[in-house]
């Protein structure tokens, strides 16, 4: 059974437009159309914006959305998942592409949600850092300890989490600026290899995104869902497949506050049947990450 993976924040290169053009005219309409959606205009800053223009909230998502959903939809009758995931925003690009979705609310969604968590990044000050080698219970443990144990003044009142499970020996973690630095520390003194800061505009995927997710919610109430194409592993909720609209879109709801448990995703979608993976979208971060989860799975390309 085939499983396509969709990527997330982070995997958009400058020129990206001018490959999405190149996969012919039905790119170059969907280009179109995201124009008339998002109101300005996306298409010229995917093919000749730089890396920093690629970089502002209201481009970034959208422009990994535009690439994955896009991709799929050129594949026609090859692209026929028994199963799809996303992570973190590529969770909306696989609904579309699965059918739970229309693309025009596809993109709308993914467009609220980048400004819904730019305002959120604004409104309280708060970071990101990944955390390598060391378990990911310790990882759990410590994030907890800094949090409901502060040790000083400097870090009451901060949370930090495990927001991402990227792959075995890999989580990041997410909150307030001095609770991530002290809970790098504690990982340090544990023995992870490395620490690494992440330039993010703020901690996603934790409770300083509950305003995001607020704004995502009412979104996500007067929108569409649609039983989609084949089950779909969600970050909050891997375990098993989902194809019931209410679950799905429960699950998008809990996303932005919520973990992304992506190593879980793929050891239960191995479990629930698949025997090869096929990531759509730019860059080639889901096919590392799935190496690292399990050495013998079968990766293809789109």
């Amino acid at each position: 059974m085939r499983a396509f993976l969709f990527p997330g924040q982070g995997s958009q290169y400058p020129g990206m437009g001018q490959d999405i053009l190149a996969l012919g005219d039905k790119a170059a309409q969907r280009l179109q159309e995201a124009v008339a959606i998002l109101g300005f205009p996306i298409d010229e800053v995917l093919c000749h914006g730089s890396e920093e223009d690629l970089r502002q909230t209201k481009v970034t998502q959208p422009a990994i959305f535009l690439h994955s959903v896009i991709l799929a939809e050129v594949m026609g009758d090859r692209f026929e998942p028994g199963m799809i995931a996303g992570h973190s925003l590529g969770e909306l690009s696989a609904l579309t592409a699965g059918g739970a979705l229309s693309f025009e609310d596809g993109l709308r969604l993914v467009s609220l949600r980048a400004s819904a968590m730019q305002k959120a990044c604004e409104e309280q000050a708060s970071t990101m850092a990944a955390v390598l080698g060391l378990d990911d219970d310790k990882v759990v443990a410590l994030c907890h300890e800094v949090t409901h144990n502060p040790v000083d003044n400097k870090y009451a009142g901060q949370i930090v989490v495990a927001a991402n499970f990227n792959c075995p020996g890999q989580v990041v973690i997410s909150g307030g600026p001095a609770a991530v630095e002290l809970a790098g520390l504690k990982a340090s003194e544990a023995g992870c290899l490395k620490v690494v800061p992440l330039s993010v505009g703020g901690a996603f995927h934790s409770p300083y995104m509950q305003s995001a997710a607020n704004a995502l919610q009412a979104a996500l109430d007067a929108t569409k869902i649609l039983t989609p194409r084949c089950p779909i592993y969600q970050n909050v909720a891997p375990t098993e497949g989902r194809l019931d609209p209410s679950l799905i879109r429960d699950g998008l709801s809990k996303q932005l506050t919520g973990p992304v448990l992506w190593t879980q995703t793929i050891r239960a979608m191995l479990q629930g049947g698949a025997t090869e993976f096929t990531e759509l979208g730019p860059g080639k971060v889901l096919q590392g990450l799935l190496r690292k989860i399990d050495r013998q799975a079968v990766f293809v390309q789109a």
